[in-house]
């Protein structure tokens, strides 16, 4: 759930990561206090605009961010109150004295009494210290098992007054080996853009991915904007553009029976959650993080 800004206008955002919220049947009644939240409050609002190629089943409803995706996280850090330190890299985990000494790869160490992880699992398993021999054989052969796609998503952004003059607000792009989704991504979260300039946002296919996730960003850039004058011929040229690398896109296989969390060590707690113990959508989330909160309630 990623939303950046133009470096030259920081009204012209984009989002990298997430494009939209599904919310299906299933999960219509178990997560609806937090639909009805993010409704509430304007972080979420119904799709209205044209999804060109969207395969839409049969009781699903759409929602998009109209401050972008991220906006949804940050109203969650928002209503919790905590307080968040961006910007560092755990290393190491030991345990010491029923606490959890945790390591930075700049910055030292800090201790802590719980700790959850929600990072992908190829990066739990990357971990060092007493961490690496408090996890099961049983654990690790699960947490070795869950795959991911991999992708490219390009932002471009404009100068305020440029027009793009496309039918719809994004487009899925069938039987290209480069690019697979396009979106006008203001037009997309239905914003006005005649102060701030448009935006676009392009991802590239899995394939794509894997076979150039070695490659600079500076290189697949270019590739990307070149299969894009392809697609769309007349679009203008961006007065800025942000590639991002998705090493870690989506989950395509999870922990097997999707547990919703996996709890590493129980006195001091340490607990793993995330889309990797469910499935790559918002619900799948919401899912991990109650299941997580079972697990923490007794150490509270």
């Amino acid at each position: 759930m990623t939303t950046v800004q133009s470096p030259c206008d920081p009204q012209c955002r984009a989002d990298l990561g997430a494009q939209y919220v599904t919310r299906t049947p299933h999960y219509a009644g178990q997560h609806q206090s937090f639909y009805d939240e993010l409704l509430t409050q304007g972080v979420l609002k119904p799709l209205t605009s044209l999804i060109e190629g969207m395969v839409v089943k049969e009781g699903d409803c759409n929602f998009v961010a109209p401050q972008g995706i991220s906006s949804i996280v940050k109203h969650y850090l928002k209503e919790s109150g905590v307080e968040v330190s961006y910007g560092h890299r755990v290393t190491e985990i030991y345990l010491k004295d029923d606490k959890w000494e945790v390591h930075k790869e700049v910055g030292g160490s800090e201790l802590f009494d719980i700790i959850i992880l929600t990072m992908p699992v190829p990066q739990i398993l990357q971990l060092q210290g007493d961490i690496k021999n408090l996890i099961s054989e049983s654990q690790k052969r699960q947490l070795a098992s869950v795959r991911y796609s991999c992708r490219f998503a390009l932002g471009l952004f404009y100068e305020a007054g440029t027009h793009i003059e496309v039918p719809w607000a994004a487009r899925y792009i069938l039987n290209n080996p480069y690019i697979c989704f396009i979106s006008i991504d203001h037009r997309k979260r239905d914003v006005d853009a005649a102060d701030s300039g448009p935006s676009v946002v392009v991802h590239t296919t899995t394939s794509f991915g894997m076979e150039n996730l070695e490659k600079s960003t500076e290189d697949v850039r270019d590739v990307i904007l070149q299969q894009v004058s392809c697609v769309l011929p007349g679009l203008p040229t961006p007065a800025s553009t942000m590639c991002h690398r998705w090493t870690y896109s989506q989950v395509t296989q999870a922990i097997p029976h999707c547990p919703g969390q996996m709890t590493l060590h129980h006195n001091p707690l340490l607990v793993c959650g995330g889309d990797s113990f469910t499935r790559s959508n918002f619900d799948g989330c919401l899912e991990s993080s109650l299941c997580v909160m079972e697990a923490l309630k007794p150490h509270l």
